[in-house]
């Protein structure tokens, strides 16, 4: 009896290696620290754990598998499944959807940047544009317009951005470099440190990033209204490890994908943004605004010629650049 089991004990160790091996477990990289930027990963993880009875899960890590400018080589090698990136990191790797960091697009808000992004994202050349690193786009992590926060004496004028250091990627940093400033694309997590050390003397983010990563610890001055633009920052999946799920394990993470997104929406709007203006009055940030006149001479400057280069050039890929840029449009259009 204590040399060996009771078939009934081999039936029940058989089943637990069988139920061992059908669980699924997503690797998914991110970076920094859990913020509203990241509540729609965390959100999607719990709806799937719940819909298939903790059956497929995600292990969610901030930085222990890659860096946040490597994780679409990562994805595109299978070293995880799920990942999040922005396009201006790389815009060589995803031109197709670079054209959602165009300047002065229009968009208003965290609602109109889900619908345009997923235009762009259900489009069959970006489709095959992600598809050459073996990435599927999932979900955007829509993000408001962009503002400066920075040092030293704040931009009131046009003229005032000539010569100034600015931390800023894509179309932003484009179109800030037309009226005058210098930008540096160094990445999020290195922004507070190059403020720091006068590499730049303003930092472009979204609210929540300005916040996260101690702009406003030092910040003396903050431009309302400028709203140059925002970054595309896609989450994506391994297409083989979306296409090894089973039928049931695909349905509970495609099917969790908007409330996923709504959650997020409504995160960022009632917990970043309650907090942001007290912030500014706290930390006694002079907020600059800027007149219409003013606005339209950023936009004349920076707005048409930057959009006018884009096509220019990703025509010139191979890619339908002016097709992609009318239906963002025409998507805000609607």
């Amino acid at each position: 009896m204590n040399k060996y089991l009771s078939a009934a004990a081999v039936a029940a160790i058989s089943l637990a290696f069988v139920t061992e091996a059908a669980a699924t477990e997503w690797n998914v990289s991110l970076w920094g620290k859990r913020r509203a930027f990241t509540e729609h990963v965390e959100k999607l993880a719990e709806l799937v754990s719940a819909k298939t009875n903790g059956e497929f899960t995600m292990n969610i890590s901030y930085g222990g598998l890659s860096k946040n400018t490597e994780n679409l080589d990562g994805i595109s090698i299978g070293a995880f499944e799920m990942a999040q990136f922005c396009a201006g990191y790389h815009a060589d790797k995803n031109p197709s959807i670079t054209v959602l960091e165009l300047p002065f697009l229009g968009v208003s808000t965290l609602e109109e940047e889900w619908k345009v992004s997923r235009a762009i994202y259900e489009h069959p050349a970006t489709i095959a544009d992600l598809g050459r690193w073996n990435a599927t786009l999932l979900m955007p992590s829509p993000l408001p317009q962009y503002n400066i926060a920075g040092v030293g004496d704040a931009p009131e004028t046009l003229a005032d951005f000539e010569g100034l250091t600015v931390r800023a990627t894509g179309g932003i940093g484009e179109a800030l470099t037309l009226v005058g400033a210098v930008p540096t694309s160094v990445t999020s997590e290195e922004a507070r440190q190059a403020l720091d050390s006068g590499i730049v003397k303003s930092i472009a983010f979204a609210p929540h990033a300005h916040m996260s990563f101690g702009v406003m610890e030092v910040a003396k001055w903050w431009s309302d209204n400028l709203n140059p633009g925002t970054v595309n920052c896609p989450v994506v999946v391994n297409t083989d490890a979306l296409n090894a799920l089973t039928d049931a394990e695909r349905e509970a993470l495609m099917s969790s994908v908007d409330e996923a997104m709504q959650f997020y929406i409504d995160f960022y709007e009632n917990e970043t943004m309650s907090a942001w203006w007290p912030l500014l009055e706290e930390k006694g940030v002079q907020r600059i605004s800027y007149n219409d006149e003013r606005l339209a001479e950023f936009r004349e400057k920076a707005a048409g010629p930057v959009a006018a280069k884009w096509i220019e050039e990703n025509t010139a890929r191979g890619l339908p650049a002016q097709e992609l840029y009318d239906l963002v449009i025409s998507t805000l259009g609607k």
